[in-house]
């Protein structure tokens, strides 16, 4: 080993090289990426997981709720029932005629039975028809004893001859026997409560009774009437709903009920834990895959440059050692272009140092002119943020009036909404940013009125464009400059009125701005807008004539409702 290569060594030590610094960077920028990446993932799935579990929740008791409404009006029907003057005079003929005509089409029938729990009719049957006890006599003990309406699980009717539920009212009758008042209907009519949840990503809702049988299931129809896999687990209490992960042969499922006071029935919203974590699996499974590419492809580009760099640096010191001994240097074809500038630097110099000196004397002259057009820009923009201000204080004051004015603007325009926009806090809003500070300068009067969201944004821009008109020729450009804005209801129109007074008016050309075309066609075509814009010796004028149909919330207009109607 040479002497050179020695003390190149030795100089080597504590230092790195540029295809390390090159792998550092890599991992400096791909690492923290990834761990960000990681963090906001996690966080997010923590967010969607949160949803879906409010959102099965909300299901599930919006459910429960639907259910317990029907139940209610099924009870409510019975009671009506039971108050019947052919009932009570035992003419249950005429009450049968009249219970099957009241009952016709909804899907709910009535039966009548003994304290003995024997039918006396059932409008699924002819009147007269011989027919057996009733298949629920569990439910129909319990209702006679505790002398309250009774709501049964799902069983097959033995003469619906299909699965049903019943809900039961037992009546004492002073001078007669107990009878018993059912309502059947058929468990299809507890379809709509799931029909009209919109349940996606592999949830599905079921209900099912006190026994933990399928009423209803928005999973597979055929599960009606038999037990529910997931059904007697940690029942909540009424009107709470329970969140919870339960395991069933081998797999887990996310779940949650809600449980009736009113008919002790369970709605269970469910899903199999992988359905539910599907996409989040597959998203990290896309994140991981995508990060050892970032990763591979970092290597492969580091490793390169670094190859490519190292070369290219190596020859440039040779190219400086030669130099350094006197020798001719050309300049080298190098593809970074930094080092190729160096080699150029490096081959002028043994040309003529003095050539080099000047070239660097040139370079600081370049240098020294390019800080003095900095300063010349920041210079102009500092005098026109502060052409309006007399001192530091007032510029301060004005430049953060007119970031707050901004902001304030588009926070009212936002918060609208259905409620309106009132007019007032609109004029102010975009008067705000340009708004001189002798408040006396500005008059704004009108009676309180409220602007649609619609009527608001387009109005908003409008004034914006008078504001900045006001700004540049009119009542702001002048010391002595004033503004007046009012308005008031004439008739089924609202006229609005912008006058400002100016000492002298500044011409302008006759071309037509922006603003103009906002305030004719926007104003004119989307308010029905009539415009008369007048400019006096004074100041500018304009009038806005709007119809009122076009401007206030919808609120203010209520249309009436179509009339409701229903069988009882």
């Amino acid at each position: 080993m040479s002497n050179h290569d020695n003390v190149s060594n030795a100089g080597n030590r504590g230092r790195i090289s540029i295809s390390t610094i090159l792998w550092l960077l890599v991992a400096a920028i791909i690492v923290p990426e990834m761990i960000f990446s990681a963090i906001a993932f996690h966080r997010n799935n923590q967010a969607q997981q949160a949803m879906l579990t409010t959102l099965a929740e909300a299901t599930a008791g919006s459910i429960a709720e639907t259910v317990d409404r029907q139940i209610a009006g099924m009870v409510t029907t019975l009671r009506a029932l039971s108050t019947s003057g052919s009932l009570e005079a035992g003419a249950l003929s005429d009450f049968y005629a009249r219970s099957a005509q009241a009952l016709h089409d909804t899907g709910t029938h009535l039966v009548v039975a003994d304290e003995n729990l024997m039918q006396i009719f059932n409008t699924r049957a002819p009147f007269g028809t011989k027919l057996p006890d009733i298949t629920d006599i569990v439910t129909g003990e319990r209702a006679l004893a505790t002398g309250q309406p009774t709501v049964s699980g799902v069983f097959f009717g033995e003469t619906a001859q299909r699965w049903v539920f019943n809900v039961m009212l037992p009546v004492h009758q002073e001078d007669g026997p107990a009878r018993l008042l059912i309502l059947s209907q058929n468990v299809e009519a507890l379809a709509g409560a799931l029909a009209a949840r919109n349940l996606r990503g592999g949830w599905n809702a079921v209900i099912v009774d006190g026994a933990g049988s399928v009423l209803a299931s928005s999973f597979s129809w055929t599960d009606v009437g038999k037990p529910f896999f997931l059904a007697g687990r940690d029942l909540p209490a009424a009107g709470i709903t329970l969140p919870a992960t339960v395991e069933h042969e081998g797999e887990t499922y996310e779940t949650i009920r809600a449980r009736s006071e009113l008919t002790g029935w369970q709605t269970i919203v469910w899903a199999p834990t992988s359905v539910v974590r599907a996409p989040v699996v597959s998203a990290m499974r896309m994140l991981a895959l995508g990060g050892l590419a970032i990763v591979a492809v970092g290597i492969v580009l580091a490793w390169v440059l670094g190859r490519r760099i190292t070369g290219s640096v190596r020859r440039l010191a040779g190219d400086a050692r030669r130099l350094g001994a006197g020798e001719h240097v050309e300049a080298g074809d190098y593809p970074v272009i930094e080092i190729a500038t160096v080699s150029q630097a490096l081959a002028q110099a043994s040309k003529d140092r003095r050539a080099a000196e000047n070239e660097i004397r040139f370079l600081m002259r370049e240098v020294a002119h390019r800080s003095k057009n900095q300063l010349t820009v920041v210079s102009s923009i500092a005098k026109q943020t502060a052409r309006h201000a007399r001192t530091f204080a007032a510029f301060q004051d004005s430049f953060q009036k007119r970031v707050q004015g901004l902001a304030r603007s588009t926070d009212l325009l936002i918060a609208g909404g259905v409620a309106g926009v009132e007019l007032r806090a609109l004029v102010d809003a975009q008067i705000e940013p340009f708004r001189p500070s002798d408040a006396a300068r500005i008059e704004i009067s009108g009676a309180p009125f409220r602007l649609s969201h619609q009527a608001a944004q387009t109005l908003g821009l409008a004034l914006h464009e008078l504001s900045t008109n006001a700004a540049k020729y009119g009542a702001f450009a002048w010391p002595e400059g004033r503004l007046a804005v009012s308005w008031k209801r004439v008739g089924d129109r609202l006229e609005f009125l912008w006058r400002e007074t100016v000492p002298r008016v500044r011409r302008r050309g006759d071309t037509r701005g922006f603003g103009t075309e906002v305030i004719e066609r926007m104003l004119g075509g989307a308010l029905e807008a009539q415009i008369a814009r007048t400019l006096h010796a004074d100041g500018l004028e304009c009038r806005f004539s709007m119809p009122l149909a076009r401007l206030e919330p919808e609120a203010a207009h209520p249309k009436p409702e179509a009339a409701k109607g229903g069988a009882a």
